[in-house]
Order: structure tokens, then sequence, then C-alpha cells
């Protein structure tokens, strides 16, 4: 059997990062104690800011991006995996330090896996994704600060992207009242259909507030964006109220007042997916099967093929992927 597999590998010349697809072997892959055999990947903001060469998260090169993976154990030389089994992997810098899941095989370290949940696929896993996965972490952010269905509407900003798209199916299963923003009016029945009680317009939440406080209207919220939009949920935020950051599509930069979190009693609670214990990984993902539903997943994925990589990562940029993408490794 041929030991050859495709890959997308990225080079740098004159700071420009352009990628291809090549045929490699498993004497490429880099140092790891387990060798998996890829199945599918996920498209991710991170990817194709790494595909794209944005904000330089990659230093050496050539280079096989990919930021999340699931598939099967072909070799381990750690004594927590064995051939057959079956992981999935997020996080620990996969994709941007190390070579990533646009392969059809990767080697890792078996710290950095995660045995694939009972009642998940490999294309589910990936559908959940680090998108998917971080969505979950800002759930349980808000559930574990007290947030409970009947405490009020809860916002989810950058609704219709990965992150929003998977935060809103699972906010609603768990019975809360989801308002979902977006920049993209026509996506409305999309995200009505994962569950959204009501659509936000995105301009009504990007114009800085002329006021440190506004009404009270959010139990809840989960801000994929960031900047301006983030300054501005704050500020509406109900007493004793929790915002999970997890994003910054709309910028960096967070210009706001103390006054959320002085007189209201505001909690700002920022979430990375990267670097998470492996006993929390493992709770993330029980919580996944158990909360998301997965009819709803599959309704918001779709699967493309290796060669489509390139142009989706300047899609989901620009802001125009709706839901999930997952990479086939098959196809």
């Amino acid at each position: 059997m041929s030991d050859q597999f495709s890959a997308l590998v990225l080079n740098e010349a004159d700071r420009k990062v352009s990628g291809k697809i090549k045929a490699l072997t498993t004497n490429d892959l880099p140092e790891g104690d387990v060798t998996v055999a890829v199945e599918y990947s996920g498209v991710n903001y991170k990817d194709g800011m790494v595909v794209n060469g944005v904000g330089r998260l990659v230093r050496d090169y050539p280079h096989v991006p990919g930021i999340d993976f699931a598939g099967t154990v072909e070799a381990s030389d750690n004594d927590a995996y064995k051939p057959g089994d079956k992981v999935v992997l997020t996080g620990w810098r996969v994709g941007e330090a190390h070579w990533g899941g646009y392969a059809g095989k990767a080697r890792v370290k078996a710290e950095w896996l995660t045995l694939l949940p009972e009642g998940l696929s490999a294309k589910q896993a990936m559908a959940v994704g680090t998108a998917g996965f971080t969505s979950m972490l800002c759930v349980a952010a808000l559930e574990d600060h007290g947030l409970t269905p009947a405490d009020g509407p809860v916002l989810v900003t950058g609704a219709a992207g990965g992150v929003g798209s998977v935060a809103v199916a699972i906010l609603a299963k768990r019975g809360y009242t989801v308002s979902a923003s977006t920049g993209r009016p026509a996506l409305a029945d999309y995200l009505t259909g994962l569950g959204a009680s009501q659509i936000v317009n995105r301009a009504e939440l990007s114009e800085p507030s002329k006021r440190p406080l506004e009404g009270e209207v959010w139990a809840g919220a989960i801000d994929t964006v960031g900047a301006a939009t983030l300054a501005r949920v704050l500020a509406q935020m109900k007493y004793g109220a929790s915002v999970a950051a997890c994003g910054l599509a709309g910028g960096a930069n967070l210009e706001t007042t103390v006054l959320p979190f002085l007189l209201r009693g505001v909690n700002l609670l920022g979430i990375d997916s990267v670097m998470q214990s492996a006993e929390n990984r493992i709770r993330i993902w029980a919580r996944v099967v158990d909360d998301l539903p997965l009819d709803k997943l599959d309704g918001l994925t779709e699967a493309i093929s290796l060669s489509d990589v390139q142009n989706a990562a300047n899609d989901i940029l620009k802001g125009q992927v709706r839901g999930r993408l997952v990479v086939d490794l098959n196809a």
C-alpha cells in the first residue's frame, strides 16, 4: 500500500504566503508519538488567517495548516492510544506552530488528542470542530456563572458564523430565548431555523454607544465580534450578567468604561479553546453530544475537498461563510 497522501503545503516568499497541494509521505511529518489517518478537518477563522498569512501566526515554512482534525490512529508509541482508536484534536497551536489537519495524515503528541466521544462521527466532530467546541465552552462558562433560561434573552453576535451558529443551536436546545445578531439579513430564516427567537441587525450593536450604560436587555451574551460591538453589548447587560468573549471579527480594540463592571456587576469571561486541560476537553465534548442537536448540526454543515480550502479560507475572512465547513480528506 502506498505511503503517499495529499496535503495542502504553505510556503512563504517575500513575506507572501502561498499554498499548493502536494504528495507527502509519513517521513515528511513532524515529530510526535501518534500518527493519525485524518478523515476530516474544519475551516475556522484562524485557518483563514493562517492560509492567507494574516497575523504571522506561522513562523516556519513549509507548513501544513488546519487547526483541527478527526480520524483514526494509525500508529502509536504512547500507551494512551492504539491503532484503530477514533480521535479528535482541537487547539494546542496545531496548524500554527505544528503541522495540522489539511493532510491525509498527521503526527502529533498524544496529550493533544481526545478520544472521539460516543455518539459523534468523525465528520460530525469536525462539523463541531474548533468553532463548535468554542461555542460549548462559552455556554458552559455562562452557566458556570449562574445563567439559566429563566433569566431572560441571551445574545449571540456574529450569529451566522461557525461559532455563532452552533451557539444558537445549543442555547435553543437548552431552552434559552436566543437573540441572533448578524449583518446578513438574508440569513434570518437560517438563524430562526437553528432556534433564534429574534434577529438583531448588526448595525444596532456596531455603533459606539453615547452612554456608558444603556437599558438592561441581555441576561447573557456570546460575543464573536469584539471592538465596538462588545463595548455596546457590555453596556446593555442585566445586573450580574456575563458575556463570554471568544472572537475579534470586528477588531481587537475594546473602548469602554468600567461602569458595567462596577455598577452592574457584569462579568466579562475570556474564552480560549487552545490550551484547555484534557479533563475539561472531555467534559466539553460530552456536553456537545448532549446539548447540540445533531440534526441542526448536519443542516448547518457543508463538506468541501482539500482543493477547495484556499477559496474557503478567503471567504471566511470576508464573513461570507455560513455555518460550518468540513474538509473531507478522502474526497
